[in-house]
């Protein structure tokens, strides 16, 4: 698989995306699914480093797109190969959704407790919603004095766009995206596929989100 800037493409054909409930340190990504990026990854974030550096010493990050189009990875290679000297903190939706309909409320959660605090120069956290317990859990502290990234489907909703000074999203082909992600999940994942897709589908709908990404990339073999 690798990153590549891409300008000129539409919105997938449909918007199906895969979730499958989160465990505590646990990626629905892990890196093993996208190997080929991470070994040549340098050259393809090009494009979304030069975008950080010209951001500021302290930006928000955000980075958006269907399910399994590999937004955990590049967020990960964006930390590991940050352009910066203070290294960000990274926020992943998965760890917020407060279960499988829970995307709507999880960009409520980004925007009233991290987002927008952030941005007023308030005290900023997250909640970490534990998906064994089907209950909210821990809540997160963040540093006002690093750099954010959060990435996951709902972080380019309208709300947010003003509290971001990098916009990404990230897409995939549908059938690749879903095809990786019953091989991931299997039967557990493919219960609730239609589930999460009308959720994705909304959320689409509603907020635009590709419309107001300032860095398009779209991920391929």
């Amino acid at each position: 698989m690798r990153f590549s800037s891409a300008s000129g493409w539409g919105s997938p054909a449909s918007p199906s995306g895969s979730r499958f409930g989160p465990k505590r340190g646990v990626s629905f990504l892990p890196d093993a699914v996208f190997e080929p990026a991470a070994r040549d990854f340098t050259p393809l974030l090009g494009p979304l480093q030069q975008a950080v550096a010209a951001a500021g010493s302290n930006p928000v990050i955000l980075i958006d797109g269907p399910s399994g189009a590999g937004k955990s990875t590049l967020a990960d290679a964006l930390v590991e190969h940050w352009p910066g000297t203070v290294r960000p903190q990274l926020v992943r939706m998965d760890d917020i959704y407060p279960g499988w309909d829970g995307l709507d409320a999880a960009v409520r959660h980004l925007q009233r407790h991290v987002l927008q605090p952030r941005h007023d120069g308030l005290p900023a956290a997250w909640q970490r919603y534990d998906w064994s317990d089907n209950e909210a859990a821990e809540w997160h502290p963040l540093d006002a004095a690093r750099p954010l990234i959060v990435e996951g489907c709902g972080t380019l909703a309208a709300a947010h766009e003003p509290l971001g000074q990098v916009r990404v999203w990230l897409a995939a082909d549908d059938a690749l995206r879903k095809r990786r992600a019953l091989d991931r999940d299997g039967e557990a994942f493919r219960a609730h596929w239609d589930q999460w897709q009308q959720e994705w589908a909304s959320y689409l709908e509603r907020e635009s989100p590709e419309g107001r990404a300032t860095v398009r990339l779209r991920a391929g073999t």
